[in-house]
């Protein structure tokens, strides 16, 4: 079984159903803790294909962000002290200035409706 200090490891060869599913050995899912609908992601790297548990590549991404905002003197409160402000920048750019709270979830209800 492939271990976290293994770089790359042959497991086994699967085939691809029907409806482009594919099958992850039990032993696998199992050693990966996979269970029914869990999220992979699914990496093209030249001609191959990589599947990767979403989780795993979730907390990577945070550890290298940490890392670069660590290694550049950033701190966390200052990180958040940014939120809200951001927040309203990508409101405006979704619903116009001066929209509300009330007129978007307005906007979303019937965009809802119309599907």
């Amino acid at each position: 079984m492939a271990s976290q200090q293994t770089l790359l490891e042959y497991l086994t060869t699967t085939k691809i159903g029907e409806k482009g599913q594919v099958t992850v050995p039990k032993q696998f899912r199992e050693n990966l803790g996979l269970g029914t609908g869990a999220p992979l992601v699914v990496l093209r790297l030249g001609d191959g294909l990589i599947l990767m548990p979403q989780q795993e590549r979730f907390e990577r991404l945070c550890s290298e962000i940490s890392s670069a905002l660590t290694a550049n003197g950033i701190l966390p409160k200052a990180v958040l002290a940014t939120l809200p402000k951001a927040r309203e920048r990508i409101f405006e750019r979704r619903y116009g200035r001066g929209a509300t709270e009330e007129t978007a979830s307005q906007r979303r209800s019937s965009r809802s409706r119309a599907k």
